[in-house]
């Protein structure tokens, strides 16, 4: 894939699992990164910058930006949320990409769904690592809920930014009981 030239601006939001690393196009929200310490921003961004051809400018007040703080607000305090801010899916392209809007479009807030079933909906039953592999090349974590997908017997599955990460969100929403410390 070549590089297109795509400005785009970052900041990072402050949430109950940690700093998120947000990135946005004029387009939409590009990226959402857990765990937003110094490396693993400079990392993001060069990666960004790679895939884009531009470097991403820090600035918390680009309206998506504003936007995406907006409703992870409204996400972490407990209000059933579907993520409405637009997205710039430029950072997935083939099976990915369609894997993720699937997810995106049919798995609402405090549901899940297994990679089995995943797959099934894509139409490529045989494809649960594939679907696996896909969830953690999402860009768009927490608004594209990978959270929200788990192991066929009832386990956990992976997960990005971590399994505890994973089961504080699935509590969030309900599906798992609170941790009690």
């Amino acid at each position: 894939m070549t590089a297109t030239l795509v400005p785009a601006s970052w900041t990072v939001r402050r949430t109950p699992v940690g700093p998120l690393l947000l990135l946005a196009s004029d387009a939409g929200l590009l990226s959402v990164g857990f765990h937003a310490e110094r490396h693993r921003i400079r990392r993001a961004l060069e990666q960004a910058e790679a895939r884009l051809g531009a470097a991403p400018a820090e600035a918390g007040s680009h309206p998506v930006l504003r936007a995406a703080a907006g409703e992870l607000d409204a996400y972490f305090a407990g209000r059933p949320h579907t993520f409405g801010i637009p997205l710039d899916w430029s950072l997935t392209e083939g099976f990915t990409a369609r894997v993720l809007r699937e997810l995106a479009a049919s798995v609402p807030y405090g549901s899940v769904i297994t990679y089995q079933e995943l797959a099934d909906a894509v139409g490529q039953p045989g494809a649960v690592r594939a679907v696996g592999a896909a969830m953690g090349a999402n860009p768009l974590p927490l608004v594209v809920p990978c959270h929200r997908v788990v192991a066929t017997g009832g386990g956990l599955g992976g997960f990005s930014g971590g399994l505890d990460t994973k089961r504080a969100l699935l509590a969030l929403e309900g599906v798992l009981p609170a941790p009690l410390f």
